[in-house]
């Protein structure tokens, strides 16, 4: 056999496996439609990851009968259902079923056949209903997702030759590129995170067209925009997803922070590439996430947008010095700004763009630690402005080390050991994670005789700050520094 039909023959069986465990709810699901004289087959990812020998429990699945039709099944069928999607022609149901001693939820949504038509000029399409189970897949994305699963009989049905695609990892369009991304422009970034999901390559054709059409990506709601990205970067590897991003120029449209980091690099590489050293970072921060039961469980969102994000601020701080140096002074600071601004156009929430912004302004703190003993009132501080990131800035700064230099890379790796450990005996004899004066408010009114305003809020950060130099005072210390600093006002 040859490698390619070799590579088939595994999927099969694979598909083979994981079909034979859909739960038999899903299959009564499809003798029901059949006895109400319509079609019903299970298509797009749950198909594509059967062969890949993955169980999907969410299932989707699209059918000749209208939304009123499915919805009158799927409420016979179901424990509950629901109509959100109706404008698309979907409609959801949920049913407990049970597997030998085990029991578990089945989800499924069942849509309309549909032929969409798009306005060149709109985000969304103009939904029409379809009356073939090929028509309906001729409109898909990529032809690894145009395949299907008639039921109940189980007949595979695969039209644009998507099982050959899935088995040399091949992303295609089922019709022509230019017009599938013209229909739908989020095909495109659909495309760079199926590469960065599935570790697939896009094919050329569909390369190039995304290439020559990537501003198309701007007709596209930021949401939608921020979705594929979310998705992206949360998969098992970004780089290449990002990769593709980057260099069909879709990313100068959609975070064109990214490809503004690949500067010029000088004959006698004086200074790394920025670009490279991002996506490296990324590789390692994903590395040192946790398991769930770990400080920082991956996949993790935040810490991986600081990683990718960390260096922006280096283009607009980017300065030639006499010798031939370049110093990109306060790039943190610059950084954090810019990428509160991408993430707020991209609308991501506002807890997780404080978050990144955040950890890109605290990612420089630690240098310097190695070239000479921090006191304890610097850790203190460290460990105080670092707050609940404390653990992601752990591994933003150690994935932050590059260097081929591996006398450099040790050193710095024993630096931060070394603060990690002192951060763990301070954390012993302090409540690093929550330092707070050894007086509260309340007890500063009392002390000084004054009410709620100004001057408490004065009083409690003088307390603070001598908090963080000397470490705990003790109560009656404090009220001493206190009744000092208010007579010296």
């Amino acid at each position: 056999m040859s490698e390619s039909s070799q590579n088939l023959a595994v999927l099969r069986q694979r598909a083979l496996t994981v079909i034979a465990e859909l739960a038999p709810a899903a299959l009564e699901l499809g003798e029901l439609f059949r006895a109400a004289g319509h079609e019903l087959a299970l298509v797009g990812g749950p198909v594509r990851d059967a062969f890949l020998g993955r169980a999907s429990a969410d299932l989707d699945f699209t059918t000749s009968a209208t939304p009123d039709e499915s919805e009158r099944i799927l409420a016979r069928w179901g424990d509950a259902h629901w109509d959100i999607g109706r404008e698309f022609g979907t409609i959801g149901a949920q049913k407990r079923s049970r597997r030998g001693d085990q029991s578990e939820d089945v989800v499924v949504e069942v849509t309309t056949y549909r032929t969409d038509a798009y306005d060149p000029t709109s985000r969304k399409p103009e939904v029409a209903f379809g009356d073939t189970l090929d028509g309906d897949l001729s409109r898909r994305d990529f032809t690894v997702n145009s395949m299907a699963i008639r039921l109940p009989d189980l007949t595979f049905v695969d039209p644009f030759d998507g099982l050959s695609d899935l088995a040399r990892g091949v992303l295609r369009t089922p019709v022509d590129p230019r017009q599938s991304f013209d229909d739908d422009p989020l095909r495109m970034m659909r495309a760079a995170r199926f590469a960065a999901q599935l570790g697939f390559t896009v094919d050329d054709d569909a390369f190039t067209a995304a290439t020559d059409m990537a501003d198309r990506i701007s007709i596209v709601s930021a949401e939608r925009v921020r979705d594929e990205l979310v998705k992206l970067l949360l998969s098992a590897d970004p780089r290449a997803g990002l990769r593709v991003l980057v260099d069909t120029g879709l990313a100068d449209r959609v975070l064109p922070e990214l490809p503004a980091l690949r500067l010029e690099i000088d004959e006698h590489h004086r200074h790394k590439d920025v670009y490279e050293h991002s996506l490296t970072v990324l590789d390692k921060a994903i590395a040192l996430e946790t398991g769930p039961d770990g400080p920082v469980p991956g996949p993790d969102l935040v810490l991986r947008l600081a990683a990718l994000l960390h260096d922006i601020g280096k283009p607009p701080t980017r300065r030639f010095e006499d010798g031939g140096g370049v110093s990109f002074h306060h790039h943190e600071v610059v950084g954090a700004k810019m990428t509160a601004k991408r993430l707020r156009a991209l609308h991501f929430d506002k807890n997780t763009i404080k978050q990144v912004s955040r950890l890109v302004e605290l990612h420089l703190r630690f240098h310097g630690y190695g070239d000479g003993a921090w006191t304890d009132s610097a850790v203190r501080r460290y460990v105080t402005d670092a707050g609940p990131l404390l653990e992601r800035l752990h591994r933003l700064t150690r994935s932050d080390c590059t260097t081929r230099n591996q006398r450099k890379a040790r050193r710095l790796s024993e630096a931060y050991d070394d603060l990690e450990q002192r951060i763990a005996e301070l954390r012993e004899q302090e409540e690093l994670a929550a330092i707070r004066p050894d007086l509260d408010g309340t007890q500063i009114m009392a002390i000084l005789g004054i009410g709620p305003g100004r001057e408490v809020g004065e009083a409690y950060r003088h307390l603070l700050e001598l908090r963080m130099e000397n470490g705990p005072m003790g109560e009656d210390a404090a009220r001493a520094a206190l009744l000092a600093w208010w007579a010296g006002r």
